[in-house]
């Protein structure tokens, strides 16, 4: 049995669940294809150790796909500050939401908060199908554009498949498009903790010798943090003793939020720049960490991947209004040109800043402290650096600006 649809997304997290959202929001037939139906019912009791810093864009497309009000509901955690300091100078940069015409910078969501926002809506939708626990074991052409055969046998078809299968994208294995980067021998290490301070709403972020240490403000007074490391250091401090860890972290903080008091569970994953050589093929599309992952230290991967996905439905939609192939290869350039080189000018920057901040040389902490200082005293040069922080630069997509 072949079963047909004008998209098939393959890989069900926040990029991909966002595309299926928004082309099943606008009458286009979408099958979501994902390992499992992601849980909709949460536990208070914890949080989950992902979570994102969403820009003022981001927000903006959840917003304009409806899918915010359950995002919020499920809990949200607004940031209305964000200090950013070196670790081994002075150097000191504050952004503040009195200095924008928003009440917040941005929200720190967990992934899971927004997947299930997400999932709710897209099943709420008479265009859009979900089949879950049936992985893709070979991807052919076809006469409308591509058959996706499943383990369990069936066959489904669509004008245009759009892999959102993360990083290790089968997807993107299977159509034999190549990658290129580095690994940065680091990892980042995410848990949530307790402090003696209050967070105030605030973003913390400390540049260390082996990486930034990032705070970032949950809705009951927790911190998630995401701490840069070297592999082996990483792996040390994610199996070590609580109280060794706490010890570590609260040196480490250089007491910004105080004594760190408590601890979640422990994890800790390895930080790569890699950078599709293509985001498209004929009738094959990338978006999010299928197509690009960066450097962490300024939160900007998941913004990333959700403005790929609102880049897509843009056009796809435009294309299905005047009635042209959604998988066409003139649909498919258009999206590659402009997300490409929007996200390696956004992936270079966080690497050569990573590079930067990685010099313990005096002579290079004296200046990049000075470059900070003197960022932070400039009216003109805070306003610029905090629209692009917060996803309201020119040339996004509607969605992002709304």
């Amino acid at each position: 049995m072949v079963d047909q649809y004008e998209v098939i997304v393959v890989g069900g997290g926040l990029v991909g669940a966002t595309v299926a959202c928004g082309l099943a929001n606008k009458g286009i037939s979408v099958a979501l294809l994902n390992k499992e139906n992601p849980p909709r019912i949460l536990p208070q009791s914890d949080h989950d150790l992902r979570v994102s810093a969403l820009t003022q864009g981001s927000v903006n497309i959840m917003k304009g796909l409806g899918a915010w009000p359950e995002i919020v509901r499920r809990g949200v955690s607004p940031y209305r500050d964000m200090r950013v300091y070196d670790g081994a100078g002075n150097g000191c940069l504050h952004f503040d939401n009195t200095e924008t015409h928003f009440q917040e910078l941005g929200f720190i969501v967990e992934n899971r908060v927004m997947v299930a926002g997400l999932w709710d809506l897209f099943e709420s939708s008479d265009c859009g199908e979900v089949i879950c626990a049936d992985p893709v074991v070979a991807i052919a052409p076809h006469s409308l554009g591509r058959q996706l055969t499943l383990q369990s046998g069936r066959c489904i078809k669509a004008a245009l498949v759009i892999a959102a299968d993360g990083q290790h994208s089968s997807m993107r294995s299977q159509m034999g498009i190549g990658v290129r980067g580095w690994p940065y021998h680091q990892q980042g290490l995410v848990t949530t903790v307790s402090t003696t301070k209050d967070h105030q709403r605030t973003a913390w972020q400390r540049f260390l010798e082996q990486g930034p240490l990032a705070f970032l403000p949950l809705r009951n007074g927790q911190s998630s943090i995401v701490w840069t490391l070297g592999t082996a250091r990483a792996k040390e401090y994610r199996d070590c003793s609580e109280v060794d860890f706490l010890a570590a972290l609260t040196a480490a903080s250089g007491g910004l939020l105080g004594e760190i008091t408590g601890v979640a569970t422990r994890a800790a994953f390895p930080l790569t720049f890699q950078h599709a050589n293509s985001y498209t093929a004929e009738a094959f599309a990338l978006v999010g960490d299928a197509a690009h992952t960066m450097h962490p230290l300024a939160g900007q991967g998941a913004n990333a991947g959700l403005l790929d996905a609102a880049a897509i439905i843009e056009l796809l939609v435009q294309a299905k209004e005047r009635r042209r192939p959604l998988g066409s290869a003139h649909v498919l350039r258009r999206y590659e040109r402009w997300r490409k080189g929007d996200n390696l000018v956004m992936m270079t920057t966080m690497d050569l800043l990573k590079r930067m901040y990685g010099v313990n040389d005096q002579p290079v902490v004296q200046l990049r402290s000075w470059g900070m200082n003197m960022i932070n005293q400039s009216i003109v040069l805070k306003k610029m650096f905090n629209q692009y922080a917060m996803g309201l630069r020119s040339g996004l997509p509607k969605l992002a600006v709304k």
